[in-house]
């Protein structure tokens, strides 16, 4: 199966490019489907070295299959919708054009001429974050010996590891770092939970992370809140309108519409101290420190995908171990295009009532 899935796909390549190649040089299209059918046919029978065109066929193929993976991930989540910026990056880097201040409107105007205004514009230069896959290797004997496609599995672990680090990293950026004019860094006021002293959210911390979003003149549609899972409980267990609208898409997270936010949940948020300071992304929470959710204006933040590349040795390169070996690096970014994107809602907590710490005090 493996073998006939290789030489179809092989040949599916070969008649595309002929396509093209003959499309573009004038020529019937079917005469270089049937060309490019006998270059591979011939070099099928030919040896070839370390590199050559055939496992360059196969590697092209494996990297398209994790772009398209990667792709089909981002459709539906909380990531899908925002503006992507992918058609002007550059050797993995994002040139940005930053607008400091919007020109004044006139209203009604009867005095000519209309008064100049200059923006001062900025160019900045982002490069695009780096994933990189541990390597796998994969023996000879694993190959031979198994039922399945261990190589398309393989290639699907990588796709999900680097999808998950996507989002961790793509949340933790559009957090703020502290609490400023700008960037509003709330509390949560509910009751607190005995057991670790966290004060639950309310529909009231909600109208609250409304109230700073008009503050900072976001606009009421296109208003995204991702909410981690403790205040989804949160909101299960005292809000009757959450609970019967709570449905949630397991593929994409998106749970509803509340208050004017377009509502998700994730579960690898951005940890805060208890001092309002966002932490390193997978940072593990001490006490008293809880994952976050937060809000943010779709239009004023972007998304942007870079280039993706496969690494793959083969086994009979490595006489010793006779195992093949294989890792993907893939670029990504997304982040707030101004400080004024959006909001974050992180947990109050009350050491006092934290069950856990008094315990551990009292011993």
């Amino acid at each position: 199966m493996k073998t006939a899935f290789k030489t179809i796909s092989a040949l599916l390549f070969n008649i595309i490019v002929g396509v093209i190649m003959a499309t573009l040089l004038g020529v019937p299209p079917l005469a270089g489907a049937v060309f490019m059918v006998c270059v591979g046919t011939v070099m099928s029978f030919t040896p070839a070295p370390v590199g050559a065109l055939r496992v360059g066929v196969y590697t092209e193929i494996w990297t398209g299959e994790l772009v398209k993976g990667l792709r089909e991930f981002l459709t539906g989540s909380w990531l899908d919708g925002i503006p992507d910026q992918s058609s002007i990056v550059n050797n993995d880097i994002i040139h940005l054009v930053e607008v400091g201040v919007d020109p004044d409107v006139l209203i009604n105007n009867t005095t000519y001429p209309i008064p100049l205004q200059a923006l001062d514009d900025k160019d900045i230069a982002i490069s695009l974050d780096k994933f990189q896959t541990k390597v796998t290797p994969i023996t000879d004997d694993e190959l031979y010996a198994i039922s399945y496609d261990k190589m398309a599995r393989v290639k699907e672990s990588h796709a999900n590891a680097i999808n998950d680090a996507k989002f961790a990293k793509a949340a933790h950026a559009l957090c703020a770092q502290e609490n400023t004019a700008k960037t509003p860094v709330l509390q949560t006021t509910g009751e607190v939970d005995p057991n670790t002293g966290r004060r639950r959210l309310t529909v009231n911390d909600l109208v609250s992370l409304k109230e700073a979003l008009d503050k900072l003149k976001v606009p009421t549609s296109n208003r995204r809140l991702v909410l981690c899972p403790d205040h989804v409980n949160d909101l299960l267990r005292a809000e009757q309108v959450f609970r019967e609208q709570y449905n949630i898409d397991r593929n994409t997270g998106k749970v509803g519409n509340l208050y004017g936010f377009d509502i998700y949940t994730y579960g690898d948020n951005p940890v805060y101290t208890t001092a309002g300071k966002k932490k390193a992304v997978h940072a593990e929470p001490s006490s008293g420190e809880f994952q976050c959710s937060f809000a943010f204006y779709t239009p004023r933040v972007f998304k942007a995908t870079g280039s993706t590349k496969m690494y793959y040795s083969e086994a009979a390169t490595d006489p010793e171990y006779q195992r093949n070996k294989i890792n993907f690096r893939h670029y990504f970014i997304a982040m707030p295009k101004k400080a004024d994107a959006g909001a974050v809602m992180m947990s109050g907590y009350d050491a006092t009532k934290d069950a856990s710490k008094n315990s551990t005090t009292n011993e």
